[in-house]
């Protein structure tokens, strides 16, 4: 089989592997049919995860597979897989999980104790376990990691549900459950914040401001009913809730300094470079910020079922669908959120 491999800055390439084996009755192989690309993916091509920064503990050395969204058809399982069956369209978490551990039966996904901290698909920070832009994947546990994708769901609007997608859920439904009608502030340079954008009018934001200097993803974002922003000044008590997705420090600064009091910040932001905040102003407006490794698996199934009302829109962030055998010369393009999809989706 071929994956696609991380070799250089800015540079991807097929290379063969063996095909993978089950090698437990508890795991199943997948072929991925719609895969996508997530702003870590985006930080890797550029070079960040690679650059040595003495304040990056976490370093990846290419060369190793990339890819860790998509929605994959089921070809094998083992035989004490219960859930899904060959055929089935399932959602593939990008983080590795046993679903039995202490960390997993609490929900924390992301942090399961059967693998090596930080085990996940499409970089080897916790061991070896391919990436999702392959032409088939082992998924070691089966049962608990594999979603079902709900019928009538497409596999191209939902390749993201692998993370971008249900991080988004995460980062604003329950905040805006606890607090219906709260004022949003987006803070963000791509898919995340346009996700959330569309996640918080149908859950019922008051009012959501998208900031992000590109016109085209402001654009997607009036579309979802937005206001939107090039750029703005703090804005004192302005929001309840703030998402930054931006990676840049001052602009989470930005974003906390909007709060009101008791508001909230989501931060999704990779940040390799480090920064400043205001922790005076946030001590006085009485911040909560949380930056999160997401444990996504916990939220996948919310995450679709909202998808199912057809209140929302995710196919509208996708920006390209492109054939799979592009990957290599398209991935490093600049690129919203590409799709690339299997002859066979």
């Amino acid at each position: 089989m071929r994956e696609l491999t991380y070799v250089a800055r800015h540079a991807v390439e097929w290379r063969e592997a063996p095909d993978p084996e089950l090698g437990s009755d508890r795991a199943a192989i997948v072929a991925p049919v719609a895969a996508t690309s997530c702003d870590v993916d985006s930080a890797i091509l550029a070079g960040h995860a690679t650059r040595r920064q003495p304040h990056i503990q976490h370093r990846v050395e290419p060369p190793f597979a990339l890819g860790h969204e998509c929605v994959a058809r089921v070809t094998d399982v083992g035989d004490d897989v219960t859930t899904v069956a060959p055929g089935d369209l399932v959602v593939v978490p990008w983080a590795i999980s046993c679903g039995g551990c202490g960390h997993c039966r609490a929900g924390l996904t992301a942090h399961c104790t059967s693998v090596p901290h930080m085990a996940m698909y499409g970089a080897p920070l916790g061991g070896g376990w391919g990436g999702l832009f392959s032409d088939l994947v082992r998924v070691p546990y089966a049962d608990a990691m594999l979603v079902p994708l709900p019928a009538g769901l497409d596999p191209v609007a939902m390749a993201s549900a692998s993370d971008n997608w249900s991080l988004s859920w995460r980062l604003v439904a329950p905040h805006l459950r606890a607090r219906p009608g709260a004022r949003v502030l987006v803070v963000a340079r791509g898919s995340i914040g346009l996700y959330v954008c569309d996640i918080a009018r149908a859950l019922g934001a008051s009012d959501v401001l998208y900031v992000d200097p590109d016109p085209g993803h402001r654009e997607v974002a009036e579309g979802f009913g937005a206001r939107t922003a090039e750029a703005i000044e703090p804005i004192r008590h302005g929001f309840d809730l703030a998402v930054e997705a931006t990676g840049r420090v001052d602009q989470l600064a930005l974003a906390v300094r909007s709060l009101a009091p008791e508001g909230i910040c989501e931060s999704a932001g990779n940040h390799f470079r480090p920064g400043e905040l205001p922790l005076l102003d946030m001590y006085l407006t009485g911040v909560t910020l949380r930056i999160a490794r997401d444990n996504v698996r916990a939220h996948i199934p919310d995450a679709l079922a909202l998808a199912t009302t057809g209140t929302v829109a995710p196919e509208r962030v996708v920006s390209h669908v492109l054939d799979w055998d592009d990957l290599p010369e398209a991935l490093p393009e600049k690129h919203l959120k590409p799709v690339f999809v299997r002859p066979a989706a």
